[in-house]
């Protein structure tokens, strides 16, 4: 079970006494509120700024809105879990707030018996969305590299007339005398090949 007292929180809502309020509940709680802003541009910002556990977000405030800011948030890693906050209990909202990576939804106004179980219950779904962004960014950067290779693979077969095992391992020996990845060693070649 996690401490809450090590996990930094961002509060955005374009409603000061809301920001308090929230602060106020989650401080009694062992929570670190690290900022409260008003906007989503803001929330944005003090997210970048502090890398934070959790963000809650305002489904509705001025310049940029929560779900606007917490789609950023959520592509760019800039917090862990996102929890919104809304006056609205509206399907639609619910809806787009899934799409964008938001793990849990509040309707104000909003108490601690409510809270509390919502960021935990949130926190636990957002490691195991973040778990698996993390396979399917490897999983990707593997491919990309898979092609690269394949790709010089083609080139050495052309080149020197030779089977693709044999490039392949040729591309391999290189890799294990120069201790560099096969993935570097073909970007060489490719970028050699390029040159002439």
């Amino acid at each position: 079970m996690e401490n809450s007292d090590k996990l930094r929180v961002v509060i955005a809502d374009d409603e000061p006494i809301i920001r308090i309020h929230l602060t106020e509940l989650l401080k009694s709680n062992g929570y670190n509120v690290v900022a409260g802003v008003g906007d989503g541009f803001a929330a944005m910002e003090a997210c970048n700024a502090f890398k934070p556990n959790i963000v809650l977000l305002d489904v509705k405030m001025p310049v940029l809105d929560g779900l606007a800011a917490a789609h950023y948030i959520f592509e760019n890693f800039l917090a862990e879990t996102i929890v919104m906050i809304s006056a609205y209990n509206d399907v639609d909202l619910v809806n787009r707030a899934m799409v964008t990576g938001v793990a849990g939804y509040l309707v104000k106004p909003i108490n601690e018996k409510e809270l509390i179980p919502c960021i935990k219950i949130a926190r636990a779904r957002s490691k195991e969305i973040n778990e698996l962004r993390k396979e399917v960014e490897s999983a990707k950067k593997t491919i990309e590299e898979r092609k690269i290779i394949e790709k010089a693979k083609g080139l050495i077969v052309e080149r020197e007339k030779i089977s693709e095992q044999k490039a392949y391992d040729y591309i391999r020996e290189i890799s294990k005398m120069q201790k560099l990845s096969m993935y570097e060693v073909a970007k060489m070649i490719l970028k050699s090949i390029d040159f002439r």
